[in-house]
């Protein structure tokens, strides 16, 4: 998840910070203080003459001559990537590309990807894009490009290859859980344009909304996909399902807007920085647009960020009840600050909590009524959920996993819903979700118990 680019005070911060040392170090006779300092500072410029030597022995004795910028920039990603599996270096091509993304609409094969142990993995598939239609899966890991490996790729390097003019041909190598040989995916790129809500009426007046990421367009289509529900039902609805299953997260600003769609008061997400004064609060800032009416949200282990945002405050608000698997527990916060020269780093600057003090990070949001997608889960190849990732940034300042007590306010019937499918389940199929999605069969059952239960203690 990312905000928007703001300015760091760091003028501000570094000048009290110079102010006050020559103020108080002679005035209350810290030397030692000092001498610990200048020590600091020592090594800190040995270590910047050892990177000039590194980089003038490179320029001078490579085998071939390296490209300057290059190396610089190959030089800023490692020193960004080493430090978590969510910052990293864009030059001024993918810093577009990212100002494009969020804007819902970019070229490629519509395919969230982090890195990890050399490899790209998949987050999530963008529904209706080429990645989803060939199949591919949240887990899966992208071990070639054409043919030709991803290791000693960074991370922008790998997109940018999967990247390319609308009809062209790619084809990735793909490690995937539970299949002993690697998969060859072909694909077809195309001009993605991402249809961030999708939505139609169940059985029964209950309304299904899809947020597939949280964009710049979120919050407005969200709302209008609910009116448009209610317009085709005779003006009202029995109760809303809201799917964020396989959703990699987006802009902070749509979350906390998503929320506030369904929570009229009270906070919805907090984050805590390295110093306290750049730390914030976000509270509900709207109005309940389905007016507390039953709310069932579906999540999966390929909900992330923004996702765990809005169910961790639906969550803890006891305004819907989360029905799925647990989420990929990515509790971080990046800001993206521009750089001279057109480029940018995504710098991982905060930790994100939700209203009850929980801090997700590596752990995830657990749903309230567990159900699994398979009656088999497979067998699990390489990173599946954040904690799985090198150089995960650690969960701290938090309640803790156990913090939230036990919610008393759910429907009798969670008690009877089957946490998988029974035997001769069908495969999932996208085009027949009422008949092969189990997940959201349960959640319809729910949502209906929620709507008789609110019907009959109204009479």
């Amino acid at each position: 998840m990312q905000f928007r680019p703001r300015r760091f005070r760091l003028g501000l911060l570094i000048g009290s910070a110079f102010v006050a040392g020559a103020l108080l170090g002679p005035a209350t006779g810290f030397l030692p203080h000092a001498s610990a300092q200048a020590a600091t500072n020592a090594e800190d410029y040995r270590l910047l003459t050892l990177f000039g030597e590194v980089f003038e022995k490179i320029r001078a004795e490579y085998v071939d001559p390296p490209n300057d910028k290059e190396l610089i920039e190959n030089a800023i990603n490692g020193m960004l990537t080493g430090l978590d599996a969510h910052s990293s270096y864009m030059n001024a091509k993918a810093f577009k590309d990212m100002q494009v993304q969020t804007k819902g609409e970019f070229g490629g094969l519509g395919i969230e990807v982090t890195q990890d142990n050399g490899f790209i993995k998949v987050v999530s598939p963008i529904d209706d894009t080429p990645a989803a239609r060939a199949g591919m899966k949240p887990g899966d890991l992208i071990t070639a490009i054409d043919g030709k490996t991803v290791q000693g790729l960074t991370l922008n390097e790998a997109v940018d290859k999967m990247r390319g003019p609308p009809n062209s041909k790619i084809t990735l190598t793909v490690k995937r859980e539970g299949v002993d040989k690697p998969l060859e995916v072909a694909l077809t790129r195309e001009t993605i344009k991402i249809q961030v809500v999708k939505s139609r009426m169940e059985p029964d007046g209950i309304g299904y909304v899809r947020l597939s990421q949280f964009s710049e367009r979120a919050d407005s289509e969200l709302k209008n996909a609910v009116r448009n529900l209610k317009q085709q039902n005779g003006g009202k609805l029995r109760g809303l399902i809201l799917d964020l299953r396989n959703n990699p997260g987006g802009l902070l600003d749509q979350a906390v807007a998503v929320s506030s769609d369904f929570v009229d008061q009270g906070e919805i997400v907090s984050t805590r920085a390295r110093h306290a004064e750049d730390s914030q609060r976000w509270n509900a800032k709207g109005n309940d647009i389905i007016q507390g009416l039953p709310l069932v949200v579906l999540i999966n282990g390929g909900s992330a960020s923004a996702s765990e945002i809005v169910s961790g405050a639906l969550q803890d608000h006891h305004r819907a009840v989360l029905l799925g698997t647990r989420s990929f527990g990515k509790g971080s916060v990046q800001t993206v600050i521009p750089l001279p020269g057109n480029g940018a780093m995504r710098l991982t600057t905060a930790r994100y909590y939700t209203p009850s003090g929980r801090s997700i990070q590596a752990l995830g949001i657990q749903p309230d009524v567990q159900v699994y997608e398979s009656r088999e889960e497979p067998p699990r190849f390489g990173p599946e959920r954040e904690a799985d990732l090198n150089h995960v940034l650690s969960n701290r300042g938090g309640t803790g996993e156990k913090a939230l007590p036990p919610r008393t306010d759910l429907p009798p019937i969670v008690k009877d819903i089957p946490s998988r499918p029974p035997e001769g389940f069908p495969k999932f199929d996208p085009t027949k979700p009422d008949e092969t999605d189990f997940q959201l069969q349960q959640a319809v059952v729910v949502v209906k118990a929620m709507a008789a239960q609110k019907s009959a203690s109204a009479n």
